[in-house]
């Protein structure tokens, strides 16, 4: 049988994630409320890694797995993407998305996260 996601090491990661839930939630409706003709692109990805990081925060916290595979693998594809395309070209994205730059205005925090995420997951699968 697989150990729950939200046991040990998984309470710091429910923990992170729901750090980062909260962070790109505040972060994305300050940006869409106040300055969402500025970049709107940007924002709404923004939006779109906090509904993200909700979904993984929630999946994990109650070990619903076959969920946070899914929104973890997301969130990888979606900061390796992002954070490629504002590398190659930054005038696409007039102002920092969550994931821009692979997570840069985050310590690179999104980068990681999600290959800690699915490591976890695979581990606590084998156990």
């Amino acid at each position: 049988m697989a150990e729950p996601t939200n046991t040990g090491f998984g309470r710091v990661l429910v923990a992170v994630y729901a750090t980062f839930a909260l962070a790109a939630t505040a972060r994305a409706a300050v940006q869409l409320a106040s300055r969402y003709d500025e970049a709107p692109l940007a924002y709404l990805l923004s939006a779109l890694a906090a509904v993200v990081y909700v979904v993984a925060t929630i999946a994990l916290a109650r070990s619903a797995r076959a969920a946070a595979v899914a929104a973890v693998t997301f969130e990888l594809i979606g900061v390796l993407a992002i954070g490629t395309l504002s590398v190659l070209d930054p005038t696409a994205f007039p102002d920092e998305t969550v994931w821009s730059d692979y997570g840069r205005g985050y310590a690179f925090i999104p980068l990681v996260l999600p290959v800690v995420g699915l490591y976890w997951l695979r581990k606590t699968t084998r156990s």
